[in-house]
């Protein structure tokens, strides 16, 4: 079955422990966008854990990782009743692993397998629909195109968001904050963020950003706090004298020196975390990705920072990023407060990998 992400994460956001959906078999999210596949993690989330299973992540670093995929899914837990493992990389299953996932999906449609699986990967575009690897997602699972396509789409999303803040905008903030944030999606959503501590006395954590659609009714926009123009340029303006974007640049032009500034300073001025964590796993993913051989324009590189994307492919190995998937698990980990671990300290670290300097050996 193959849906659009703006159909499917208000059916998944709206459920809870107390009503939980049945989200077992085989699940694609693909799209170039990370921060909606994020926000589709988040939605499934409560059910998965809802259903007790456990929540497992796997980086494919090559065809053969399908082999430990297929492992954690058919492997038994004496504390969880299954288990969800997502899948991140665009390393396609070979035949044989193809069969065991078909077989893994009937199990799962007739009853017989409560496990699930999500894989997340770069958009399909319609010839690769007609692979042979496409096939038992479309047909036996659930296929999600994660992107958005004009920005109608862009602001339906952002609204949905924004009622979950509390917040109404007039249409000519709308106008303005697309504007401002030059239509850039984690831009528009930390600029509603933003808004919601300013103004609206009733807020959530963005790990809790998933929409009620109890919520989305003309009823809920007239509880919500109004926002003007004026109002929405107090939450542009930020406290921090770097934003995730500099950040971003220091680690690619491999200045450590400037990302420990940066990364003090966003500290400082109490910077969310997530947004943060995203900033920085976005580049890491980039440069795994190039270093695997893929094209910079296929996978969304802008042409004016592929030299720099490229300079920081340079400074690395297959060593050295062996491990950054696993730090990037754990960085995930301690935003959501999972481990004791500081949140800030781990994102330190995994920002001066990619400038090629570690803190520790």
């Amino acid at each position: 079955m193959e849906d659009t992400f703006l159909n499917v994460y208000p059916k998944l956001s709206a459920a809870d422990t107390n009503n939980p959906l049945n989200l077992t078999g085989l699940w694609l999210a693909h799209g170039d966008e990370p921060l909606l596949q994020q926000w589709l993690i988040d939605a499934m989330r409560s059910s998965w854990r809802a259903q007790n299973l456990a929540i497992k992540r796997v980086e494919l670093v090559s065809s053969k990782t399908w082999q430990e995929v297929m492992g954690e899914l058919n492997s038994l837990s004496l504390f969880d009743d299954a288990t969800a493992v997502i899948v991140t990389g665009n390393h396609k299953p070979d035949k044989a692993m193809l069969q065991e996932l078909e077989s893994f999906a009937s199990m799962a449609n007739s009853g017989d397998n409560q496990n699930c699986m999500l894989w997340l990967t770069g958009k399909v575009d319609n010839r690769s629909k007609s692979s042979k690897w496409y096939v038992p997602f479309a047909q036996q699972g659930h296929v999600i195109d994660c992107n958005l396509y004009n920005e109608n789409q862009r602001q339906q999303l952002l609204t949905f968001q924004a009622q979950k803040f509390g917040l109404n905008l007039l249409p000519e903030a709308w106008q303005f904050l697309m504007v401002q944030t030059e239509h850039h999606l984690l831009s528009a959503y930390q600029a509603l963020w933003r808004l919601s501590y300013l103004y609206s006395p009733q807020t959530i954590s963005p790990n809790e950003s998933a929409i009620d659609t109890s919520e989305l009714d003309p009823a809920a926009a007239n509880t919500a706090t109004t926002i003007d123009v004026a109002a929405l340029k107090n939450a542009l303006v930020s406290d921090a004298q770097y934003s995730v974007f500099d950040l971003s640049d220091a680690m690619l032009a491999g200045n450590a020196a400037q990302v420990v500034k940066i990364i003090e300073q966003l500290k400082a001025t109490e910077e969310p975390t997530p947004l943060i964590l995203w900033a920085i796993s976005k580049d890491m993913r980039l440069i795994m990705q190039l270093m695997a051989g893929e094209n910079p324009q296929s996978i969304g590189i802008w042409s004016s920072k592929q030299s720099l994307y490229q300079s920081a492919c340079r400074r690395q190995t297959p060593q050295s990023i062996a491990d950054w998937p696993d730090i990037l698990y754990q960085c995930d980990k301690a935003v959501k407060g999972i481990v004791r671990q500081p949140a800030w300290e781990l994102m330190l670290q995994a920002a001066l990998r990619v400038t090629g300097h570690r803190l520790f050996y």
